[in-house]
């Protein structure tokens, strides 16, 4: 299928294969996002209609959890599978909270990257690295990131929604120890996760999706909130614990969510 390629689409990136960036981008509003991404979106979400409720409580997860940690003094975030910049991005949160703070996105998407630095052109204490989490070695020796981050210092390291894409060959519970292990104390890991948070059975909606997903090039492995604790390892899990996303220190009402919101788990972890 012959796509116009955008003037924001670097030239390596294929327009008619979904990219879970994208994908994402499209859930959450953004215009970032191709016909292929907006083709596989659309049949999720016939599948699991309330799949955007989730992901929008997802996104508002991790602006929460930014806020906490930089209540806690940390002045240091690497967000790590960061995607395509949405309004409430980890800097733009910290610019409020802890003016100064810095901050470094990493993706190995090129539309993700590409955007990043644009918007971040300029802004000081903020880097991109395009990278894949999955090798924390590689990532936490970029010269870009050791540039912004002094690992003396406390670090927060952001996987929101990024480690059901590891599957359990690339060893999620490895990868997450290769950044606690970087970390000096005082420091934090952030995780949000999909998977039924209660361990519940799917339901027959949610199923349809999670095949989508798995029949695509990024398959997702779900996992459950006791499963969510393991990859913290030891970690000390802050209160309240590993619960479903909205239900992480709400900052609202949580009554009449809809039911896909309690199909994300989310918890932080901080090194002692």
């Amino acid at each position: 299928m012959l796509v116009e390629r955008p003037s924001w689409a670097p030239e390596d990136v294929d327009l008619d294969r979904p990219s879970i960036a994208r994908v994402y981008d499209y859930y959450l509003g953004g215009t970032h996002n191709f016909a292929a991404d907006r083709a596989f979106a659309q049949a999720v979400l016939e599948s699991m209609p309330d799949l955007r409720a989730a992901v929008h409580g997802n996104r508002a997860f991790l602006r929460r959890a930014v806020r906490y940690l930089s209540g806690q003094g940390v002045r240091q975030f690497i967000d790590l599978g960061s995607g395509i910049p949405t309004a409430g991005n980890v800097h733009e949160i910290v610019q409020v909270t802890a003016p100064g703070s810095r901050v470094v996105y990493v993706d190995n998407d090129p539309v993700a990257v590409a955007h990043s630095r644009a918007i971040l052109d300029g802004v000081p204490n903020a880097a991109v690295v395009a990278a894949d989490l999955r090798r924390p070695a590689e990532v936490l020796a970029s010269p870009a990131l050791r540039a912004v981050v002094d690992f003396r210092e406390p670090v927060a390291v952001m996987m929101v929604a990024v480690l059901h894409f590891v599957t359990p060959e690339e060893h999620p519970e490895d990868v997450v120890a290769g950044y606690a292990a970087a970390a000096v104390p005082g420091s934090y890991i952030a995780i949000s996760h999909a998977g039924p948070a209660s361990g519940r059975p799917l339901t027959d909606e949610e199923r349809g999706a999670y095949e989508a997903y798995r029949r695509s090039p990024t398959p997702v492995v779900l996992r459950d909130s006791r499963d969510v604790e393991e990859l913290l390892g030891d970690l000390t899990i802050v209160e309240p614990g590993v619960v479903p996303a909205p239900l992480w220190r709400p900052d609202g009402p949580t009554d009449d969510l809809p039911g896909a919101s309690m199909l994300v788990s989310a918890g932080i972890g901080r090194k002692d």
